[in-house]
């Protein structure tokens, strides 16, 4: 099963009416609440049944009650509607919860399309390309979802209707409450053995990588058929790529400060270490100063990285050394400190992976150990291919 396919299949009038008949245990409650005959419910549920390939719902005289798979599906729909709602009362339209849900049911999955679809193209226009829509049918969408919100979205700039930075964030966690559906399509197919959902899992720079290479080798030796992938780059970008939903969780050095809508999970303590080649004019040396360090070229983290924030408070209030480099990449670092006396500051679980060509200096550094650990979305609900993921990881990690 394609859960991302079969996802974008559904409508979100099918999701209210199986989220209302399971819930009510009736069609014929579930008919009443939703304002529609009972057999029009009952041929949107048995569609719905049909492209998901299982029985969702057991049919008694007594009521209709969830299948295993539809109480696995109906948890899922339900985190749907229940981030649209917070989506909606986050922009600012409706009063509370029960004003809010009103106006989600009056959303269609084609209005979401439309915002997503601007979004990631850029423009109205773009979006009708890349998914090979009309735009009069989008522009409808458009128009229909600000009416609905009772809030402007779009706005019509140089290049072409675009999206206001209230539609961003609002299309954002739609984004995200929808992805709820693929994940439970996800953990169907699990129930028989299928494919499951793609793990992306973002490798932060410093710790993550290494890490992360014998979880990996752990995990797919339990889950030969796990499909995983991994990207890394800044830790800025990681955390907005988490945030967006593009990766489900991030693996390696923990933010010190709270980051809005994500928790971390601390697993290792590891200390920052001054590190230089082994035969650098301060390896040995001892009773180094801060003056000692601010002789010399150092490679520093990138703005916003936890590297960074111990190299300026290394050197505040100033004045400071010369930092020739920002990168995020080991390699880069490593290869750099080796032909060079530049300084740099990685965590001593980085050094201990070192060919012993590098060697920490015999001063320390003021502040919390940084740890390696995991990042995720506050209200991320894993599935159990990615629980036992996480399981993997802290088993390595101890």
């Amino acid at each position: 099963m394609d859960g991302e396919g079969f996802a974008t299949s559904i409508s979100f009038q099918q999701l209210r009416l199986f989220e209302s008949v399971g819930r009510l245990e009736s069609v014929r409650k579930g008919s009443d609440e939703c304002n529609l005959s009972q057999p029009a419910v009952t041929q949107a549920l048995s569609k719905l049944e049909r492209q998901v390939g299982f029985a969702l719902l057991e049919r008694r005289a007594s009521g209709s009650y969830l299948t295993e798979a539809g109480t696995v599906l109906h948890l899922r729909v339900c985190r749907m509607f229940a981030q649209m709602a917070s989506a909606v009362m986050a922009i600012g339209e409706a009063k509370g919860v029960e004003q809010a849900s009103v106006i989600v049911n009056r959303l269609s999955r084609s209005q979401a399309r439309a915002l997503i679809g601007t979004m990631e193209y850029g423009t109205l226009a773009g979006a009708a390309v890349g998914m090979k829509l009309t735009e009069a049918s989008l522009q409808r969408s458009t128009r229909d979802l600000e009416g609905n919100i009772g809030s402007p979205l779009f706005y019509r700039s140089a290049v072409g209707l675009t999206v206001r930075p209230e539609g961003l964030a609002f299309g954002q966690k739609l984004k995200l409450a929808m992805q709820e559906i693929e994940a439970g399509l996800s953990e169907l197919s699990a129930m028989t053995g299928g494919k499951q959902r793609q793990i992306v899992i973002g490798a932060l720079p410093f710790g993550g990588v290494l890490l992360l290479a014998d979880v990996l080798k752990a995990f797919l030796e339990r889950h030969p058929d796990a499909d995983v992938r991994v990207v890394s780059d800044s830790t800025s970008e990681m955390i907005r790529r988490l945030r967006a939903g593009e990766v489900d969780l991030l693996l390696g050095i923990v933010q010190e400060q709270d980051v809005e809508e994500l928790r971390s999970e601390r697993l290792i303590e590891t200390p920052f270490r001054v590190v230089a080649r082994r035969d650098h004019p301060l390896a040995g040396k001892p009773d180094i100063t801060r003056d000692d360090l601010a002789r010399f070229d150092w490679i520093v983290g990138t703005e916003g990285s936890t590297r960074r924030a111990f190299f300026n408070a290394l050197f505040e209030p100033g004045p400071y050394p010369r930092p020739s480099l920002a990168t995020s990449s080991l390699t880069i670092i490593r290869s750099l400190l080796e032909v060079s006396d530049r300084l740099t500051i990685i965590t001593s679980f980085e050094l201990q992976s070192e060919s012993g060509k590098l060697v920490a200096l015999p001063y320390s550094l003021a502040g919390r150990n940084p740890s390696i650990g995991l990042t995720m979305r506050v209200d991320w609900l894993p599935t159990r291919l990615q629980r036992e993921f996480l399981e993997t990881v802290t088993a390595v990690a101890h």
